[in-house]
Order: structure tokens, then C-alpha cells, then sequence
């Protein structure tokens, strides 16, 4: 159906023909266009109705169809679809711009359930429509034929119009002129654009219709084009020249309370002389400077007192909370073993004093990323060890304890004072320690290699430099560093621990002995010392476990085993394998015994090692391994053996070879071709610390307490 326009419209419309015959250009076009807003935002409605007799016979049909086509207008989301009748269904459909359906019912059943005023489907139904929409039909439908209702509402009505111009009446359902009356009272609220182009476009171009001092607003119907508006402080029609003009403030309404300033765009206020303040009316306005405004002395006092009050309890909270540290901080030095500390480095002969640093937690919470998972070097029985990075840039290692009970505080504090005594380049260094955390921290220094057990079971391909001249350095060099624990150091010291895990390779894989945490002191005078059994399964001497008495003949014992391992690349203890071949120590010592050395050492270093070495260092791991300590030889005497051992360079196989006994004539003449049939690569088990006995028999008790 057509549109009617107010009457403005014609006139625009008139304009719009001399306009485009006459040609004028831009200004023309832009005064065309303020008419446009003028004339337009709104223009006369149109009324579907769907009538019926008493009967129920239809007498009248008529939908609406409005269509804005290519222009550059929309129907205004301002707008809602409305529907008046007791038993009528509308729907809208749009085709054109915004696709859309919507619509609603209204229903009732007779005149005094309406209530005037409300649209809310009692009589009268209202549903929103979208921004952008520019064609629609509207239809209009009812369930009963009004049949029931045909008394006082014999028709429906359907239309688009803004809600807040159209007050619903109970009789408007039977008002016969209700067509007219939302003609002339309801009309369709329309949005209009300049162009189909963003202003970023439009700025670009010759027409561009915004004057000065306005801005240009993209268009939120979705369809383009733009519209201006005018800046801050600036009024006007934006369209046409001059465009927005400035306001002057201070001539209108005079904000201030003292001088007013216009200036484009704003205005400013400032106080006469003699008198202060920022001069607007709504603010604190202006005040002779001798004279204080009550207001203004409680505002101050009440802010001085307030921020007096805040840095008092600012203070007390920072003094008891420093205080609080304080005790805290005594408190984890005395449970950790402090005061222990102090007393043995104060009783230990010759007055040693203690010079590795005492590091803050909070220090090396910091080196360490906070303990982060991507920190851990490694796992022990008594707690991790992180790596960190202290802020001169050292690289360390950081022992940090699991848990803190009275057993695990005294050999935390041994681990101190031991390696405070020691110093010797085949041992890790103890740089320092932290006693004021909730466990205590050591500090030492940082093995980059790892462990000799990696590089003997887990070190695949990076084990190539791991050749049998290392191998019989590092355990020359590990020896050297048991022996001076024995009988070099100021106060012996028996490891009580030794094993490929605690045997740590620098970067020029240098071997370090490591984990003092399970050693003892001995007094010059002793050569024993009873004491609850302690060691890791695969290593521990059998005659200190039945007996209780430490000796050092037991790291004797410990170290035969690594030198087992390192000969033949197979497990400490292994309950995967037979029964005869489940603890290393056992099976060395009958493979020896039995005249099987060389199909159980592993295929590399029967490949590199010279026969004497290869026979030397298994007889010396045999005499480590015996089971009278009384029988075995010091480690001073080990690391001489070995020491020696390292001179010999003849190839095992050479043909210029002297002095082979019986067996090795036999294994080279009639068991060549065994050598390399025995899989070398036997199965890997984890190595587990524990404190008790190992035996031949992986079933016995893990833990033996003994009186000390």
C-alpha cells in the first residue's frame, strides 16, 4: 500500500525536483538534506484489519505492505508492531533490508477484563522489531472468526507506530473510526542515513555533508551511510553552513561562581583576586583566602585525621607482623636443628668454624622459580633437590626436606657438619644452608652430569664418551675421595651410603661423592661404632647389618658393589632375573669364583679394557665383597690398587700378550665366541633407598633398629 507523508513531505518533495533540475551542487544538495531531517523522521501510519459479522463471515481484509526500498531510510527500531482485538494473531514478516519474522496475539473474553493503558495481550499485544528493517508485510489473522467476541469486538486491528504515542482504550474495539485515529495520532518513526558509505569513506569524498565543528557517526543500522552531529560544547545544524557554532556558557547560564571564560568548545572558571577555590557554582565555588570555611576545616580535619589513623595502623600491623616473622623464624631455626648446630660446632675439637653462608628463604623461594616442577634435579628418600639460580648468577643445587622429625633434623645437621669439615675435590661442596623455612635447605653446589647409575643403566646414546679408561677414572677418583674420608680428614668420616646414586659427574665428569646425610663422625681412637642399620638395597654390607657395628670396612663392601656395576652394567638388585642372579654382589662374586668373568662383564669393556686391568679391578671388587670386614682392604689401599691399575694399556686380545694364567688362555683360545653372547643389557629396575639390610634374600626386613 502507499505511505502517506505529512505534509512537510510534499514540500520536501517540491524542493527535491527544483534541486536536481537547477543543479546547484554540494551546498544545495546538503540544504536538501536538512529538509530531509526535518520532514522525515516520521510519516503517517497505516492500519491492516481483518472485520467479521456475528456470523463469523468475513467483511473485510486488508494487510499492510510498506517498502522504503533503495532509499536511505529504515523503520526505526523506536517502532513496534501492535495489534489490537480479542481474538486476532498478527504476524510480520520483513523482506527487505533486515530479514525478520516476529509477531503476537491478543485475546479476551470480555470488555471488563481490559485494562486501559496496557498493551500486554489482554485486548492489545505489542512485539519490538530490529534496526535496519525496510520492507514489511504485516497480516493479520483470528482464531474464532470473533464469534465469541463479535458483541463489542467485531474487528482486528494490525499496525506500526511508536508505542509511546498510542494509549490503549477498551473502546477502541468497537470504535469504528479507530483506523483514523491511529492515523493521525500514532505515526511510524523513521531512521534515515546520508549515503550507503562509512564516514571513513565519506571523509574521503567530495559531498561530504558534516560542517565544522561536528563529528560523523557510522550508521547502527547495519545497512551504512552516516549522520553528523555536533561536537561538545557546540550547537546548530551540521549540515549546512556554518555548520555548529559555539556555545557560549557563560552567556546563557552563567555556571560559575566567579569569572567566567568562554572559550571554543567550553569555558572556564577562575576566582576575583583575594580569593580562592575552582569558582563554579557546583563545586566549591570561590572564598576569600583569609578566611577558612567551616566546611572546608572538617573536610581538612577529617583527612588528616583519617590518614593519621591509617599510617597508626599501618604501623602496629607492619611491627607485629615483623614481629610475628621474627618468631616464626626462631621457631623453624630451633626446629630444624639450629641450636643442635651451633652446640656440636662449638664441642668439635680444634675449634672448626663454620663458613658456608646462611641463605634467607625467601632468597632461594626466588632462585628456584618457587620450587617449580621444572626445577627438580632429582628424588631422594629424605627429600628433592631443586635447581637454582642465585642472584650473582651461580648455578646450585638445593636439598630440600620432605618433612622435619626429630631422626631427619640430626641428619640434616650431620650432613652440615660433616661437609663443613671436608674438602677435598672429589667431594660436593656445601655452600651454605637455610634453617628460618619450614624445613631446612641446603645449598650446594651444582653437578651438571648427573649420577653414575644414569650413566651405567639409563644413559643410552649420550654414554659414548663413557668409555672403560672413565670408568676406571671415576672410580680411581671415587676411591680417592673414600680414603680421605677415612684417613685424611680431620675427623674420619664414615659414608655409610655409597652407591652409583651418589656418585655425581661435573662437566669435565669429574667424579663428586655426595648425600652425607646417613655418615658418621668417628673419633680418632674408634674403629667401630654401633649404630641403628642404615644403607639402600644391593649395597649394604651384610656384616654391619647382623652386627650393628659400622666400620669403614662397610663403605668398603658398598664400593665393591659400584665397582661391579661399572664392570658388568647390571643392576645392584634386580627382582626380574633368576634367583642366582638377583643380587649383583653374590652373582659377581660366584661368576669370579666359577671362572665366568668375562661372559658377565659387560661388552664394552671387554672390548676396550686390557686383561690385566679388566682380572685387576674384579679381583679388587671379589676382596671388597668379602663377607669378614677383617678380610677386605681399606679404601686408602683400594684407591692405590686402582690408581695403579689405570697404568696399563695393552689391548686384551693382543698378540704380543705375556703372563696370561690358565683361565685366560681358556677364555681366549676355546670361549672367544661367547664373550659377545650374553646379553649385556640385563633388566632395569629402580634403585629405592631405605633405611635397613640388604641380604641375599630381597624378602628380608627393610628397616633393622638397633640400639645406637
Amino acid at each position: 500500500m502507499l505511505m502517506f507523508l505529512y505534509y512537510k513531505s510534499v514540500i520536501v518533495m517540491t524542493i527535491t525536483v527544483i534541486l536536481c533540475n537547477l543543479q546547484f551542487g554540494v551546498i544545495l544538495s546538503v540544504i536538501y538534506l536538512f529538509f530531509l531531517y526535518l520532514a522525515l523522521s516520521y510519516f503517517k501510519n497505516n492500519v491492516g484489519s481483518r472485520c467479521y459479522d456475528q456470523a463469523g463471515a468475513l467483511i473485510d481484509d486488508d494487510s499492510i505492505n510498506f517498502s522504503l526500498g533503495s532509499t536511505s531510510f529504515s523503520f526505526s527500531d523506536l517502532n513496534s508492531l501492535m495489534v489490537t482485538g480479542c481474538d486476532d494473531l498478527a504476524i510480520i514478516l520483513g523482506y527487505e533490508g533486515r530479514n525478520f519474522t516476529s509477531g503476537c496475539i491478543s485475546l479476551c473474553t470480555k470488555k471488563e477484563d481490559i485494562i486501559d493503558g496496557y498493551c500486554s495481550g489482554i485486548g492489545c499485544c505489542q512485539t519490538s522489531i530490529p534496526t535496519g528493517l525496510k520492507s514489511f508485510v504485516s497480516l493479520t489473522r483470528s482464531l474464532n472468526n470473533h464469534t465469541n467476541v463479535s458483541s463489542f469486538n467485531p474487528c482486528g486491528y494490525v499496525f506500526l507506530g511508536e508505542p509511546d504515542k498510542f494509549i490503549f482504550k477498551s473502546s477502541d474495539l468497537s470504535n469504528s473510526s479507530f483506523r483514523n485515529k491511529v492515523i493521525e495520532e500514532v505515526p511510524v518513526v523513521i531512521d534515515w542515513v546520508i549515503g550507503n558509505g562509512s564516514c571513513s569513506v565519506a571523509k574521503k569524498s567530495a559531498d561530504y555533508a558534516c560542517g565544522e565543528n561536528s563529528v560523523c557517526v557510522d550508521s547502527k543500522t547495519g545497512l551504512g551511510g552516516y549522520r553528523c552531529s555536533c561536537k561538545l560544547g557546540y550547537q546548530g545544524n551540521p549540515y549546512i553552513s556554518p555548520g555548529c557554532i559555539d556555545i557560549n556558557e557563560c552567556e546563557n547560564e552563567n555556571p560559575c561562581d566567579g569569572i567566567c571564560n568562554n572559550f571554543p568548545g567550553g569555558y572556564s572558571c577562575t576566582c576575583p583576586h583575594g580569593q580562592i577555590g575552582d569558582g563554579k557554582k557546583d563545586g566549591h565555588g570561590c572564598i576569600p583566602k583569609n578566611s577558612k570555611s567551616p566546611i572546608l576545616q572538617l573536610s581538612l580535619g577529617l583527612c588528616f585525621g583519617f590518614l593519621a589513623l591509617v599510617i597508626s595502623a599501618t604501623w602496629i600491623y607492619l611491627g607485629i607482623k615483623r614481629r610475628r616473622l621474627i618468631r616464626l623464624r626462631e621457631t623453624f631455626f630451633q626446629k630444624n636443628g639450629g641450636l643442635m648446630l651451633m652446640q656440636k660446632l662449638r664441642s668439635n675439637e680444634g675449634g672448626m668454624e663454620y663458613a658456608a653462608k646462611i641463605f634467607t628463604a625467601a632468597e632461594l623461594k626466588k632462585s628456584t622459580n618457587n620450587y617449580a616442577e621444572d626445577r627438580i634435579l632429582g628424588r631422594g628418600g629424605y627429600g628433592t633437590v631443586y635447581k637454582g639460580v642465585l642472584p650473582d648468577k651461580r648455578v646450585v643445587a638445593i636439598k630440600k626436606s620432605r618433612t622435619m622429625d626429630v631422626s631427619q633434623i640430626e641428619l640434616f645437621i650431620n650432613e652440615v657438619i660433616i661437609l663443613s669439615e671436608v674438602n677435598h675435590r672429589n667431594v660436593v661442596k656445601l655452600l651454605g644452608c637455610c634453617l628460618e623455612s619450614e624445613v631446612p635447605l641446603l645449598v650446594y653446589e651444582y653437578i651438571s652430569k648427573g649420577t653414575l647409575y644414569y650413566h651405567i643403566h639409563d644413559g643410552g646414546d649420550q654414554t659414548r664418551w663413557f668409555s672403560w679408561e672413565n670408568r676406571l677414572r671415576i672410580a680411581s677418583e671415587a676411591a680417592g675421595a673414600l680414603a680421605y674420608l677415612h684417613s685424611a680428614a680431620s675427623t674420619p668420616v664414615i659414608h655409610r651410603d655409597v652407591k652409583s646414586t651418589n656418585i655425581l659427574l661435573d662437566e669435565n665428569y669429574t667424579a663428586k661423592i655426595s648425600d652425607f646425610g646417613a655418615s658418621r663422625l668417628v673419633s680418632l681412637d674408634q674403629t667401630q661404632v654401633t649404630t641403628l642399620v642404615q644403607g639402600t638395597l644391593g649395597y649394604l654390607d651384610p656384616e654391619y647389618f647382623h652386627t650393628s657395628q659400622l666400620t669403614e670396612k662397610s663403605d668398603v663392601y658398598s664400593f665393591g658393589v659400584v665397582l661391579a656395576e661399572l664392570l658388568t652394567g647390571r643392576m645392584p638388585l634386580d627382582t626380574t632375573a633368576s634367583e642366582q642372579e638377583r643380587n649383583l654382589a653374590a652373582f659377581f662374586v660366584r661368576s669370579i669364583k666359577e671362572n665366568r668373568l668375562f661372559q658377565v662383564l659387560e661388552t664394552r669393556v671387554l672390548r676396550e679394557g686390557s686383561f690385566e686391568q679388566c682380572q685387576g679391578v674384579a679381583e679388587l671388587a671379589k676382596r671388597c665383597l668379602r663377607l669378614t670386614s677383617e678380610e677386605r682392604p681399606t679404601m686408602k689401599e683400594v684407591a692405590m690398587e686402582l690408581e695403579g691399575l689405570r697404568k696399563f694399556t695393552k689391548h686384551p686380545w693382543s698378540k704380543t700378550q705375556q703372563c696370561q694364567d690358565e683361565e685366560s688362555l681358556g677364555l681366549i683360545t676355546e670361549q672367544t665366541l661367547d664373550l659377545y653372547a650374553i646379553n649385556m643389557n640385563a633388566n632395569i629396575m629402580s634403585n629405592g633407598e631405605f633405611s635397613g639390610q640388604q641380604s641375599l634374600d630381597s624378602r628380608m626386613m627393610l628397616q633393622i633398629h638397633s640400639t645406637q
